[in-house]
């Protein structure tokens, strides 16, 4: 039997601003945390007042790398959130979805941007 467990944003990241990727380092430490202990976890996104995809990407797109997005759809719920910070992250979603399913082109293009290929 699996628990239920609320994830307040701001309660981790201790302010209404959810910009900092490392802050959202600690929200996926948390919920990576519940769900390998098969948790439910209901994220809140009450009281956010700036979000980034940069946030959403090391908070929650993380999670598509560790779980199956199946596995995600079952155990996760989004509550409290505006209607533009629900197509933020649906957009952070996706992207993580297809990154985790096929990585390469994006780090090849990333490499191509920066500098750094090896061609």
């Amino acid at each position: 039997m699996s628990t239920e467990l609320e994830v307040k944003i701001t309660d981790i990241v201790g302010s209404p601003s959810c910009i900092n990727p490392e802050e959202g380092k600690k929200v996926f430490q948390v919920i990576a945390k519940a769900l390998r202990a098969k948790h439910q976890v209901t994220i809140s996104l009450g009281n956010i007042e700036d979000l980034t995809s940069r946030f959403l990407n090391s908070a929650i797109g993380q999670l598509y790398g560790e779980f199956y997005e199946e596995e995600l759809r079952a155990k996760l719920k989004v509550v409290n959130a505006n209607q533009d910070d629900l197509a933020l992250l649906k957009r952070v979603v996706e992207r993580a979805k297809e990154y985790f399913k096929n990585p390469e082109p994006f780090e090849k293009a990333s490499r191509e941007v920066l500098g750094d290929s090896d061609e």
